[in-house]
C-alpha cells in the first residue's frame, strides 16, 4: 500500500522544522517569504495534504465558513449569488477552508440558524449576503463575537468603519456612471434609467451613478431627471410593459438599467417597437446578457470572493482573523465593476458587423 506523505516528510525535504511547516499551513504571515515559498513547493511536489480532522482538534478551529443558501427566485439576476457561492467555495478550498451551506426562510430564521452554529462551534466565521438598511444580522453577529464578512455594505449604518464588520461590495454607482458615460460619448443625450422602486439601497445607489453622469454633460434638474426615470419591480414582464408604454412618448433614446432582468424586458419591448438601434445596457453581466448580446456591467464576482476571504483570513491566510488581528484601518473593499460592451441592439451580428456596439 502506498504511503501518504507526512508533515515530517515535508519538513525533511524543505530543510525546516515540523513547526515551520505547520506555520506555513496555518499562519503563513509569521514565516519569511523565501521559506514559505520553499515549503509550499515541497508540499506541491510531494502531494502532501494535512489531516483536516486532526488539525481541527489541535487548533480548535473548524476551518469552516457558513453562508446562507438563498431561496430560489425567478429573477435572472439571482445567478449573481450562485456565481459568488461557487467562487467563494473554490477559493476557500485553496486555503484549506470549507463552506457550510444552510437555509433560512427569513432574517429571523437565519438568526436562529446562526445561534445554533455559534453554540455548536461548527464554524469559524459567517459570510452574509443581501444586506439592507437596519439589517438585524449585523449587530447580532458583532455582539455574539462571531467573525463575519458581508457581500454588501452596511447601508445606513454608522459602524461601517468598524473592524467588527468586514464587508466587500461592488461599486454600483461607478458601474452605472461608466455605462452612462459610454452612451454620452457616443452622442446620445436622452438616456433614461430603468430602475427599481425608490427605497432600494442598491438600486438608489446605481441610479445616483446615472444621474451624476447625466449632470456632468447636461444641465438637468432633479425633476427633469425624474422624468427620464422608470421604476419597476425586478421582473422581465413588468419591465417590458413599462418600456412599451415609454417608447411611444419618445422621451429617451437609450436606457441604462439597474439589472439584466429589467434590461431584458426593455430589449423585448424595443424589439417589438422596431427600434432596432435603441441601446440598452444592463447590470450583472449574467449568462442571459452574454447570450443575447447585451452590454452589461460585470460585478467581477471572483474578485469579490477573493476580497471577502482576504478580509476574513488576511491575504493568503488560512485562519479566520479576530477583530483585534484586523490591521486595515478600514476593513472593507469596494470593487470597481467593468462595463462589457456588446451589440446592445437587435440587429443580427452579420447586419451589425463593423458598426459601433449599441448604435442608434
Amino acid at each position: 500500500m502506498a504511503r501518504f506523505p507526512t508533515i515530517e516528510d515535508v519538513a525533511r525535504e524543505a530543510s525546516v522544522s515540523r513547526q515551520t511547516v505547520s506555520n506555513v499551513l496555518n499562519a503563513p504571515e509569521v514565516v519569511r517569504e523565501e521559506t514559505r515559498d520553499r515549503v509550499r513547493d515541497v508540499i506541491d511536489r510531494l502531494g502532501y495534504h494535512p489531516h483536516a480532522a486532526a488539525r481541527r482538534l489541535r487548533s480548535q478551529y473548524s476551518s469552516t465558513i457558513a453562508i446562507r443558501l438563498d431561496p430560489i427566485t425567478n429573477g435572472i439576476s439571482g445567478s449573481i449569488l450562485d456565481r459568488f457561492l461557487h467562487s467563494l467555495t473554490a477559493r476557500a478550498a485553496e486555503r484549506g477552508m470549507r463552506v457550510l451551506l444552510f437555509t433560512a426562510t427569513d432574517s429571523d430564521d437565519e438568526l436562529r440558524q446562526l445561534r445554533a452554529l455559534r453554540d455548536s462551534a461548527d464554524v469559524d466565521a459567517v459570510v452574509l449576503t443581501s444586506t439592507f438598511t437596519g439589517d438585524p444580522r449585523i449587530p447580532w453577529l458583532i455582539d455574539a463575537g462571531m467573525p463575519f464578512v458581508s457581500f454588501g455594505r452596511p447601508w445606513g449604518e454608522e459602524h461601517d468603519e468598524s473592524p467588527d464588520h468586514r464587508w466587500v461590495d461592488v461599486d454600483g454607482f461607478t458601474g452605472v456612471r461608466d455605462a452612462t458615460r459610454h452612451l454620452l460619448r457616443r452622442g446620445i443625450r436622452r438616456i433614461g434609467f430603468l430602475g427599481w422602486p425608490a427605497g432600494s439601497d442598491t438600486g438608489d445607489d446605481r441610479r445616483r451613478g446615472w444621474a451624476t453622469a447625466m449632470r456632468e454633460q447636461i444641465d438637468l434638474t432633479d425633476d427633469e431627471l425624474e422624468l427620464l426615470t422608470v421604476r419597476v419591480e425586478e421582473s422581465v414582464p413588468h419591465a417590458r410593459m413599462a418600456v412599451e408604454k415609454l417608447l411611444p412618448l419618445r422621451l429617451v433614446d437609450a436606457l441604462v438599467c439597474v439589472s439584466d432582468s429589467v434590461a431584458l424586458g426593455a430589449m423585448m419591448a424595443v424589439a417589438e417597437a422596431g427600434r432596432r438601434r435603441f441601446p440598452v445596457i444592463g447590470f450583472d453581466n449574467t449568462p442571459v446578457a452574454q447570450a443575447v448580446g447585451m452590454s452589461s456591467v460585470d460585478q467581477r464576482i471572483d474578485e469579490i470572493a477573493v476580497a471577502a476571504l482576504d478580509l476574513l483570513l488576511g491575504e493568503n491566510g488560512r485562519r479566520v482573523l479576530t477583530s483585534d488581528e484586523v490591521t486595515e484601518r478600514t476593513p472593507h473593499r469596494l470593487v470597481a465593476p467593468q462595463l462589457i460592451v456588446r451589440r446592445s441592439s437587435h440587429l443580427a451580428v452579420a447586419e451589425e458587423a463593423g458598426r459601433d456596439p449599441g448604435g442608434n
